[in-house]
């Protein structure tokens, strides 16, 4: 019993919590307009990476992965926008 709830919700949970932690660092690049302390390069690849397990989920028809992916995807884009924009 135990086993089938993480199995079915385990993914959720991860995927909420992974995606929520986006949420204070969007609000303060675009609060502060100030994106000194980020690496380009560590956006760039995590933006990447983010976009091909998004595709991965779409690829095997993953629910949790499809929704936590699209969402940091959009969030981590934003920041990479930021980054390009607020030089």
């Amino acid at each position: 019993m135990i086993l089938e709830f993480l199995s079915k919700y385990l993914g959720f949970v991860a995927g909420t919590l992974t995606t929520i932690a986006f949420l204070p660092q969007v609000l303060k690049v675009w609060i502060t307009k100030s994106t000194k302390d980020i690496s380009l390069i560590m956006f760039v690849i995590f933006t990447i990476g983010v976009m091909l397990w998004l595709i991965y989920g779409i690829i095997i028809g993953n629910f949790s992965l499809i929704i936590a992916n699209a969402i940091t995807l959009a969030l981590s884009a934003s920041i990479l926008l930021a980054k390009l924009i607020f030089k």
